[in-house]
């Protein structure tokens, strides 16, 4: 595979650092209050673009489906915001002893505790060709737990939610009715322009990150920081899809019929 082939196989993996270059180069055009006004144009309008387009690309049963996953629900519930916290905390009082900067670790510890973001966490599970609807209720189901146990109002939450998810998601399904056969014909790229609208958001949260007078890092912990985000990510992953297949291989040894589980047993001794 040539250079050109896999950066335009790759191509959100480099859009990422690009426009994470572009913020670093000139922040105040993303900036919130800045020409883009991102407060407007990502907080509602680019997530809104987001779950519209999740309504126009899934079909209504596997929405009703994907509500029917309660054994799935709970898991993803109970490891986001249970396990996956203790475990970053527990790992972080073994990073406070080092000499990583400690704004950067309290920082980890509160991304560690929120649920995922709604807009990415069905993007990337659409990217992977995950079940974008079961990610569609458990990111906005987790957002809608956090929010009721943090100081910010209930209603502001819910309200945000519901106008920038649940609206967009419900138009998308009936635009979808009058459009269905056109849809299925032409199959729009729906993961490429979700994909481009979190481009977006990505390039505005670092124009934030970078306009920020008051950040002072040291390289060394930056990079490590980095460094930790990306083995914890690939450890986690690793141990759902151990975890995940392990049930799966384990209800299909339970599926097969009694003589066939002796016979198979017979010829592993």
């Amino acid at each position: 595979m040539g250079l050109l082939e896999r950066l335009r196989k790759e191509w959100f993996i480099v859009g990422i650092v690009l426009v994470i270059a572009v913020a670093r180069l000139e922040p105040a055009v993303g900036v919130k209050g800045g020409p883009l006004k991102p407060e407007i144009t990502i907080t509602y309008i680019a997530v809104s673009a987001i779950f519209f387009n999740s309504g126009l690309s899934l079909k209504t049963e596997e929405l009703t489906s994907a509500l029917m996953h309660v054994k799935l629900h709970l898991f993803v519930q109970i490891f986001t915001l249970v396990f996956f916290p203790t475990a970053i905390w527990l790992f972080l009082q073994l990073l406070s002893i080092t000499p990583i900067n400690e704004w950067l670790l309290k920082g980890l510890q509160t991304v560690g505790c929120m649920p995922p973001p709604v807009s990415s966490a069905v993007i990337l599970t659409k990217a992977v060709g995950g079940n974008e609807a079961a990610a569609i209720f458990n990111s906005a189901f987790g957002s809608f737990l956090l929010g009721s146990s943090s100081s910010v109002p209930f209603t502001s939450i819910f309200s945000q939610l519901f106008m920038t998810v649940v609206v967009p998601l419900i138009i998308g399904q009936i635009v979808r009715r009058y459009i269905k056969d056109w849809l299925e014909r032409k199959k729009p790229p729906f993961g490429t322009i979700s994909s481009c609208v979190l481009l977006m958001i990505i390039y505005t949260t670092f124009c934030d990150t970078f306009a920020n007078p008051n950040i002072d890092l040291d390289k060394f912990s930056l990079i490590l920081i980095v460094f930790i985000i990306f083995s914890v990510q690939m450890s986690f992953m690793f141990l759902t899809f151990l975890f995940s297949t392990r049930v799966v291989k384990s209800q299909s040894i339970t599926a097969i019929p009694h003589p066939l589980k002796k016979m198979d047993l017979h010829r592993c001794h």
